[in-house]
């Protein structure tokens, strides 16, 4: 029962790690350069995940 909030929670780290990259991307010294991963992208699928298991943790929950 506890399995969705973990989820949600390892979510949430997942965005926190996201908004790191993004902020290292925005202050790098060669704009130019080409970074591999899309971490707005990555920070939404994150936030958004979380947001679900949260829900689906309260609806088996309640």
């Amino acid at each position: 029962m506890a399995l969705p909030f973990v989820a949600a929670g390892a979510s949430i780290a997942v965005a926190v790690v996201a908004g790191l990259g993004e902020r290292r991307r925005r202050r790098r010294v060669d704009p130019d350069r080409v970074g591999v991963v899309d971490w707005r992208s990555v920070q939404m699928a994150a936030l958004l995940a979380a947001a679900i298991c949260f829900s689906l943790g309260v609806h088996l929950a309640g």
